[in-house]
């Protein structure tokens, strides 16, 4: 149904490590964005989700889906795959679960040095490393098998270009939404708008 799906291999991973004990953010691996980066609010039906898009390490990443916030591509967009201990993904469905055309696509920045921890916010893509369009995840725990490894099929990893940073709890009550078959949640979980943020 989704071709934005994150590997079969990804998947296995994730099973394997359903019952891992949830970790924080690290700092160390995801340092503070400069002031100048962008910060957007994220409104969903479950609450807001505040965002600092990291434009010094994915500034290719963050200006695509930038094209998408300012042309009002997310608005009543849904949360389509929800993983309880992995990630929940959005940006590319609409209500009645029919794909929008996603024209931008970006060339893969997985190798930024940022990784895929709790909290963060990635690049979502099809087997092509550079696919990634208007869909992203945000991660629910540390999904190291997710980062960048190598030029390569295998290791080009899932690039990362921000972290919520308010809203957390919004996040978790997503992951918590009952699913049914291919992890589409039975409750409908919208995006109601993205907004940028002035300082």
């Amino acid at each position: 149904m989704n071709k934005y799906i994150i590997t079969f291999m990804a998947t296995l991973a994730l099973m394997s490590g359903a019952l891992a004990e949830k970790t924080k953010i690290s700092v160390e691996k995801n340092p503070e964005p400069k002031k100048e980066n962008i910060m957007i609010l994220m409104k969903t039906s479950k609450g807001d989700i505040k965002i600092e898009l990291n434009k010094e390490k994915a500034p290719k990443t963050v200006a695509n889906f930038m094209k998408y916030v300012e042309s009002g591509h997310y608005t009543e967009t849904i949360f389509h795959r929800v993983i309880g201990n992995f990630m929940i993904q959005g940006g590319g469905f609409d209500k009645n679960m029919k794909q929008k055309k996603a024209p931008y696509t970006v060339e893969n920045e997985a190798d930024n040095g940022l990784t895929n921890d709790l909290g963060t916010l990635a690049m979502a893509r099809t087997s092509d490393p550079h696919s990634g369009g208007a869909q992203f995840f945000i991660n629910v725990k540390d999904n190291d098998f997710l980062n960048h490894t190598g030029k390569n099929s295998q290791g080009w990893g899932y690039c990362v270009f921000g972290k919520v940073v308010d809203g957390m709890d919004v996040v978790k009550a997503i992951e918590k939404v009952p699913t049914g078959a291919q992890d589409v949640p039975k409750e409908t979980v919208m995006i109601t708008e993205i907004v940028v943020l002035e300082d």
